[in-house]
């Protein structure tokens, strides 16, 4: 059994999801900040020594048609400096439509009495866990690339 994180990068917070590659679950962990000079990794590395994930799943935000885009190089360098600090297998996934199934899946809670100034940043988490269950759904997706590929 391995924890896995997957992650949503965004230009104001990174959605953090936290998965089971025995289970194949995965669920909304938190969201951390990202400033100017990046993200906070005093809370992703206090995150990385609380659950000690082997893996790490990126989003890789492609256009409809599947190119890249700006914010495709924000998720790479996102990706890269993780490899650099932590050592650990990264792979990408195509989050095509993450952020749309993450925010149904909101609208469902909000209707169950969410408090509406929380949903940004548990969308932001959610579509972690949306990005990290295609992955575990099948891990060797075309769709699922290690970094540098």
């Amino acid at each position: 059994m391995s924890c896995v994180f997957g992650f949503d990068v965004g230009s104001r917070l990174t959605g953090i999801a936290i998965g089971n590659t025995f289970t194949a679950s995965a669920r909304a962990l938190t969201t951390v900040a990202v400033r100017e000079d990046g993200p906070d990794w005093h809370r992703l590395d206090a995150l990385r020594q609380e659950w000690l994930p082997d893996t790490l799943v990126v989003g890789l935000p492609l256009t409809l048609e599947g190119a890249e885009q700006a914010a495709s190089r924000r998720a790479r360098d996102f990706a890269a400096q993780l490899v650099q600090r932590y050592g650990l297998p990264v792979v990408f996934v195509d989050e095509r439509h993450s952020s749309q199934e993450a925010a149904q899946r909101f609208a469902a809670a909000r209707a169950a009495g969410l408090k509406r100034r929380r949903d940004a940043a548990g969308i932001d988490a959610e579509a972690a866990a949306v990005i990290l269950e295609r992955w575990l759904s099948d891990p060797d997706s075309p769709s699922a690339n290690p970094i540098g590929h």
